[in-house]
C-alpha cells in the first residue's frame, strides 16, 4: 500500500471528497483504487475565516511502484505498523507470572502474556468495574467512600473515569497495538486514525471488561478485591506474595502496576527494601469554564458546526518564579469529580463521557513542584506532600467531601469567594467557597495568578471572571519513581519485580501506560518460557 500524507478538504466537504482528492494528486480515477483506509485525520483552524482537515491516507492500487519515481509530492510506501511478538526466552517459570493491578500497565502486560501462552495471574484491589461503578456512585452522591474501590482503584484504573484520552506523545509502535487492541475490544474505529482520540468513561467500562474476558479465555485469572500486603524477598530475589487474607501466592516474577495512588502498598515496598526515588510532579486546581466559551475561542464563527464537537486545549505557561505551569487531562463537556482514596482526603480530577455534551469544560492547572519542595529526602516524602494538601482542601471545604473552589475573578482580586457566578460548579458533593490561596504554598498561588492572566492571551476566556477553581488536583501523575533497570526491566534492587506504569513513575497516561505494561512482559517473555501445564491450577502455598 501507499501512504499519502497533506490531503486537505475544507470543514463544508463531505468525506468523499478525501478519496477524490488522492485520486487527483495521484492522477487516477477514484475507481481505480482498490482499499482507502484513514491513518490520520487532524483539524486546522489557525487560519481566521477556515477550517480544513488534514489527512494522511493509506492505499492500495493495482501497479504502486509508478508512483514512487519521486514524481508525486508526499507519497511513499506504506510503513508496517503490525505488532511483533516478542521471542520467547529460555528459562522455564517455575510459576505463572502474576501482573498486580489492573489499570492500562497491568491489563496490556496480562493480554499480552494470555496471548503467548503464559496465563498470568491478575491481582486487583479494586472492584470488577460494574461494582466498582455502584462504589464509586455512592460516594459522588452520599459521600461514602470505599478506601479499596474508587476512582484510583478497580478494573481499569483510574483511567477509567477520566475523559478517556489515547493520544500519547510516545513515540512507540506498540501505540498502535494498544489502540487495535482497544477497538477489539468495542472502542469506535475513528480512534485508530483521529489525532486527539478519546473514548469517554461511558464506553470505556464495557472496552476493560472486554479485555478481562479476552485474558480469561486465553487461560488467565483475574481476581478483584484481592490487595497485596507483602512481598516475600529473599537474597534481591521475590519468592512470594502475602495478600491482606493471609492467603500467600508463589511468584518469582510480578509485573508491579498498582497505580499512582497505592500508597500502603509503596510503603510497605520501601519497608522490603525496594529501591525508590522521589520524582518531580504537579499539584493545582480544576479549572471549569464554560463549554462554549472554548469552542468560540479555538473555532471562532465555526463553533457550533456539527463536525467540530466540543473544543479541547493544551496551554503551558513558565511563571516568573521559574515554575512550569500547564493544562492537564483537558475534559471538554465533562465534569468535575470527587477523586479521593483516603478517608479525610480530598481530591479533585476530570472525567467525560463519549459525547462530551456537558455544559462545562474543565481541566488540571497544575503546578510543577520538585524534591526540595518536600521537606525530606525521603523517596516517600512526597506522598507525605500529597497527604498535607489533601487534608487541607477536605478542612477547606468543611470536612464533608465538598470541594474548596473560588472564582477565577476573586482569586486574581485576592479575596476570597462568597458565593458562584453564572458558572454552575460540576462537582457532585457541592463546593465551598473560599480563598485557596489558604490551600497552596506561597510559590503555588503566585504561579496560578501569573498563568491564569498569562493563558488568558493564549485562549481568550481563560481567566473569565465567573469561572470556577475547584481544589485540589494532586494525583496527576505519580511522586515516586521505582528504580528499573534499563535492559530487563526489573527493579534494580530486587529481581522478578517489574514496576510498569503511572505509579512506577514510567509513563503519563492510558496509552503510555499500556505501552510501558507491554514493554515489561515482553521482556519476562523475552527471558523466560511459560509453566508446566499442570503448574497453571495455583500458585498458593499456604493459608495463614
Amino acid at each position: 500500500m501507499l501512504r499519502i500524507t497533506q490531503i486537505k478538504i475544507s470543514i463544508h466537504d463531505e468525506m468523499s471528497a478525501v478519496k477524490n482528492q488522492v485520486a487527483k494528486k495521484l492522477k487516477i480515477r477514484p475507481t481505480d483504487i482498490l482499499d482507502f483506509r484513514i491513518y490520520k485525520e487532524s483539524i486546522d483552524a489557525r487560519k481566521r475565516g477556515e477550517i480544513n482537515f488534514i489527512y494522511t491516507v493509506d492505499v492500495k492500487l493495482k501497479d504502486e511502484s509508478k508512483f514512487l519515481t519521486g514524481k508525486y509530492k508526499n507519497v511513499a510506501p506504506s510503513p508496517d505498523l503490525t505488532y511483533k511478538n516478542p521471542k520467547i526466552g529460555t528459562k522455564k517459570l517455575s510459576h505463572r507470572p502474576v501482573v498486580i493491578g489492573f489499570g492500562p500497565a497491568g491489563m496490556y502486560a496480562a493480554l499480552l502474556l494470555a496471548q503467548m501462552g503464559y496465563k498470568p495471574l491478575v491481582l486487583e484491589r479494586g472492584e470488577a468495574v460494574d461494582d466498582r461503578v455502584k462504589s464509586i456512585d455512592a460516594f459522588w452522591i452520599k459521600g461514602e467512600l470505599n478506601p479499596q474501590s474508587n476512582v484510583q482503584f478497580g478494573e481499569g484504573g483510574a483511567g477509567t473515569f477520566s475523559d478517556g484520552k489515547l493520544t500519547s506523545r510516545v513515540k512507540d509502535l506498540r501505540g498502535r497495538k494498544v489502540l487495535t487492541e482497544f477497538v477489539n475490544a468495542g472502542a469506535p474505529e475513528e480512534i485508530l486514525y483521529k489525532a486527539h482520540p478519546h473514548v469517554g468513561t461511558d464506553l470505556l467500562r464495557d472496552i476493560v471488561k472486554n479485555i478481562r474476558k479476552e485474558i480469561i479465555a486465553l487461560g488467565g485469572e483475574v481476581r478483584f478485591e484481592t490487595q497485596v500486603k507483602n512481598f516475600k524477598i529473599s537474597d534481591g530475589q521475590l519468592q512470594g506474595l502475602v495478600l491482606t487474607t493471609g492467603e500467600e501466592i508463589l511468584a518469582e516474577q510480578a509485573i508491579l502496576a498498582i497505580g499512582h495512588s497505592a500508597r500502603d502498598t509503596f510503603s510497605e515496598l520501601y519497608a522490603d527494601g525496594v529501591k525508590m526515588t522521589a520524582k518531580p510532579f504537579a499539584v493545582g486546581v480544576r479549572v471549569e469554564h464554560p463549554q462554549e466559551v472554548v469552542n468560540r475561542a479555538q473555532y471562532k464563527e465555526f463553533a457550533e458546526h456539527p463536525r467540530l464537537g466540543a473544543a479541547e486545549y493544551r496551554l503551558t505557561y513558565k511563571a516568573s518564579n521559574g515554575r512550569g505551569v500547564y493544562t492537564f487531562c483537558m475534559c471538554p463537556g465533562g465534569l468535575v469529580v470527587a477523586s479521593a482514596s483516603e478517608a479525610g482526603h480530598l481530591v479533585t480530577n476530570g472525567m467525560s463521557e463519549h459525547a462530551r455534551n456537558q455544559n462545562n469544560a474543565n481541566s488540571g492547572l497544575l503546578v510543577q513542584v520538585f524534591p526540595e519542595d518536600f521537606g525530606s529526602d525521603h523517596p516517600l516524602a512526597g506522598i507525605a506532600f500529597q497527604r498535607e494538601l489533601e487534608q487541607k482542601a477536605f478542612e477547606l471545604g468543611g470536612s464533608t467531601y465538598q470541594a474548596p473552589a473560588q472564582l477565577v475573578g476573586d482569586f486574581l482580586k485576592k479575596q476570597p469567594s462568597t458565593a458562584m457566578a453564572s458558572v454552575t460548579p460540576s462537582y457532585s458533593l457541592g463546593v465551598k467557597p473560599t480563598d485557596l490561596s489558604a490551600l497552596f504554598p506561597d510559590y503555588i498561588t503566585v504561579a496560578l495568578r501569573e498563568a491564569l492572566t498569562g493563558l488568558d492571551k493564549k485562549l481568550h476566556g481563560f481567566a473569565m471572571t465567573d469561572a470556577v477553581m475547584t481544589g485540589v488536583e494532586s494525583r496527576s501523575s505519580s511522586p515516586l519513581r521505582i528504580n528499573r533497570d534499563e535492559d530487563s526491566f526489573q527493579s534494580v534492587s530486587t529481581k522478578g519485580i517489574y514496576p510498569s506504569g503511572e505509579g512506577a513513575g514510567f509513563a503519563g497516561g492510558i496509552v503510555s501506560a499500556a505501552i510501558d505494561g507491554l514493554k515489561c512482559a515482553e521482556a519476562l517473555i523475552g527471558e523466560f518460557s511459560p509453566v508446566g501445564e499442570s503448574q497453571y491450577e495455583t500458585n498458593t502455598s499456604s493459608s495463614s
